[in-house]
């Protein structure tokens, strides 16, 4: 599995900080050199902590996301991670314009670890209002990318 990945969503307020608390507490003891990080491909909330129901979701599953902050994706994170995982397939695209020449490294959806869930997306709960069936998607797809 590669050592260095980057959860991307829009704001990164939701979305990707919750992937990136989801992994880190389930690869916790399994893969001690696992290097997580999160980004948006907006500035908006740069600095800002997880939405407050999002961050209230996770901590009713035992994910702590009080220490994320907001970050905005740069095409530095090319060279800083193995495996980039957008929430989206406009956060794909979003990140891939930025992708400096020679740069090689993968870009994926991060609903292709669990195809057994028919998902395209991680719907963004920022708008669905649907944080629970996000945090469901997200875990798995998490444990599908520990799998892998």
């Amino acid at each position: 599995m590669p050592q260095r990945i980057l959860f991307v969503c829009l704001g990164n307020i939701c979305r990707s900080p919750a992937a990136e608390g989801v992994m880190r507490a389930m690869a916790e003891g399994r893969d001690p050199g696992l290097v997580l990080d999160s980004c948006g491909t907006g500035g908006w909330h740069v600095g800002d902590a997880p939405y407050g129901p999002m961050q209230a979701s996770a901590g009713r599953r035992g994910y702590d996301l009080s220490d994320l902050r907001a970050r905005q994706f740069t095409a530095g994170d090319f060279a800083r991670f193995d495996l980039i995982l957008c929430m989206d397939s406009a956060n794909l695209r979003d990140v891939e314009a930025h992708r400096p020449a020679g740069a090689d490294t993968p870009v994926r959806l991060f609903t292709d670890f669990a195809p057994e869930r028919g998902a395209e997306a991680v719907p963004d709960p920022y708008y669905t209002r649907d944080f629970d069936g996000a945090l469901d998607l997200i875990e798995a797809c998490a444990e599908g990318l520990l799998r892998s």
